[in-house]
């Protein structure tokens, strides 16, 4: 069985059916499981107290917002490449996940920088790379909204992909290009250094593996959404032209 056989649009909507239910419900798990034990069965911090506990919602969805980029530049590829709508419909469905999830980092992000560094905003690398990404996922959004044949939006939008890739690297690497900023390094590393202590680096996985399955969950449902107006589309489209056609015949 080869993977691109699910490019075929009814076979990706048999498997999204079949794999939907199971990634919504290990999702649900671990976001309650992660979120309860993060924030109710957790210490303060010795330096930052409660507040460190903004980690379990500010990790894991600045993560999911840099790895959705990613993703979308895979699907983005695999158009350009091999034209295959429904990598195109997959890239579509995941952008609106992603600005979410860039937002709830940059939203969690402030909130955890105001008791902390005494500002809710900082020009640092990080912080400003992460919000031209922001910008990028509603331009990405936009620029489909904007154009009215698919494929062209599928064609421009993805070279958009292309470029946004630059700040999505940065809002991933900025600490370690510059050394300058108020933002921390990786709170997770394969250095057993710079992880934070096993106590929040647990549950912190938890949550983690349920914004990975959420996300995933999500852009199921959106391309196999996407997938299915695009056909509803094709099929008005047809009975308007057979309708213009017989009273053309008349």
């Amino acid at each position: 069985m080869s993977l691109w056989e699910y490019a075929n649009p009814v076979k990706f909507l048999g498997l999204s059916e079949r794999v939907m239910p199971w990634l919504w419900g290990f999702a649900a798990a671990c976001l309650g499981v992660g979120l309860i034990w993060g924030f109710f069965f957790t210490p303060d911090d010795f330096r930052q107290g409660s507040t460190v506990k903004i980690i379990y919602l500010h990790v894991p969805a600045a993560f999911m917002a840099i790895q959705a980029w990613f993703m979308m530049l895979v699907v983005s590829l695999i158009w350009i490449i091999r034209r295959h709508h429904v990598s195109a419909l997959a890239a579509k469905a995941a952008a609106p996940v992603g600005v979410v999830m860039t937002l709830i980092a940059l939203v969690t992000g402030a909130i955890w920088g105001q008791p902390m560094w005494g500002t809710w905003w900082a020009w640092d690398p990080r912080l400003t790379s992460f919000l031209i990404l922001f910008l990028f996922y509603l331009g990405y959004i936009a620029l489909w909204e904007a154009i009215e044949d698919p494929d062209t939006a599928a064609d421009l939008t993805s070279i958009l992909c292309l470029v946004g890739t630059v700040f999505a690297v940065l809002s991933r690497y900025a600490v370690n290009f510059w050394n300058q900023g108020l933002h921390q390094g990786a709170s997770l590393s394969l250095d057993k250094e710079e992880n934070v202590a096993d106590v929040f680096y647990i549950p912190l996985l938890v949550c983690m593996a349920g914004f990975v399955l959420l996300f995933l969950a999500l852009v199921f449902y959106r391309t196999g959404t996407e997938i299915r107006v695009r056909r509803t589309r094709a099929l008005i489209a047809r009975e308007g032209r057979g309708a213009a056609a017989q009273v053309e015949g008349a």
